[in-house]
């Protein structure tokens, strides 16, 4: 009789049924993630990203001036892009004199290659850091420095059991062993 004793006052009197409850529970994990963590994790991530968006759009404070030329700033890119395109459309509608200009752009010297590729970098990774600078710069001024990421979001690795397994990756990385 006292082993039997021994048993339930371990369960009952110490918080052991509570703690076969919780080993229940983390077992269970292992089959089927926690939907409620998962929830609070992504929850976590759409709050980051809210304060990011709020951060980057938040202190406007420009004028119609910085506006045109933000406006004038973002045609390069799509510009490219269509010219690209464009580019294919002339090569089929005209070759001749499609092949006429290609040869034209053969005969540039290639420091000259190097010295566009320069330009265009420079010109693109100035206004990068114009804005990357300028964001923090203006928060500042403001009185309302930013927070780089949103203070209830989790730090980066503490979660990483709680996220739901990646069997390409898992395949990715047996392939990877062999």
């Amino acid at each position: 009789m006292g082993l039997i004793t021994g048993i339930a006052r371990a369960l009952f009197a110490r918080g052991g049924v509570a703690e076969i409850g919780r080993v229940g529970a983390q077992v269970a994990e292992v089959f089927r993630p926690n939907a409620t963590r998962r929830m609070e994790l992504g929850h976590d991530a759409f709050s980051a990203t809210q304060a990011a968006y709020a951060a980057e759009f938040g202190a406007s404070g420009a004028g119609w001036f910085d506006g045109l030329v933000n406006g004038l700033n973002r045609l390069p890119r799509p510009m490219l892009a269509l010219g690209t395109l464009g580019l294919f459309a002339y090569a089929m509608v005209d070759p001749p004199g499609f092949a006429l200009r290609m040869r034209g752009l053969a005969e540039v010297p290639e420091p000259l290659w190097w010295l566009l590729g320069a330009v265009v970098a420079f010109y693109f990774g100035a206004r990068e850091t114009h804005y990357l600078r300028g964001g923090r710069l203006i928060a500042a001024v403001a009185g309302q420095a930013a927070p780089a990421v949103a203070p209830d979001a989790p730090a980066p690795g503490r979660d990483r059991d709680a996220l739901p397994a990646n069997p390409a990756l898992a395949e990715w990385q047996a392939m990877q062993d062999r």
